[in-house]
């Protein structure tokens, strides 16, 4: 029983800190995007 505990924690963890660096490189997206567009509004 804890050795599946154990498992199922080890899994979670990928998830969690995989789902950062997703979230973060969605972020980075959206502030380039919206970089493009403030440049086009101010031509």
């Amino acid at each position: 029983m804890k050795r599946s505990f154990a498992a199922l924690l080890a899994c979670l963890a990928v998830f969690v800190l995989g789902g950062c660096n997703t979230v973060k490189g969605v972020g980075q997206d959206i502030q380039k995007a919206g970089e493009v567009i403030e440049h086009a509004a101010k031509k």
